[in-house]
């Protein structure tokens, strides 16, 4: 085999590789899980006056979440 030979192969293997070759789809399962995962860093709106906390800085009373206790005292 001739070295053109080889090198037009390599060629069409990172073609393919790179940009025809399409990456595994990810199932529509496995993007709901991790959007149900809260974490301690996400933002949430309070429920009074509409501010955005910390998930760590709110304050959950009958599943809605308050910034402070007087936001809570309004509603």
């Amino acid at each position: 085999m001739s070295p053109q030979w080889i090198l037009v192969i390599v060629l069409i293997a990172v073609v393919y590789f790179f940009f025809i070759k399409k990456k595994p789809a990810v199932t529509q399962s496995n993007k709901n899980n991790k959007k149900d995962e809260v974490q301690s860093s996400d933002m949430v709106e309070c429920s009074t006056c509409g501010v955005y906390c910390e998930l760590d800085d709110t304050i959950l009373s009958n599943n809605k979440y308050y910034c402070s206790n007087e936001c809570l005292e309004k509603a």
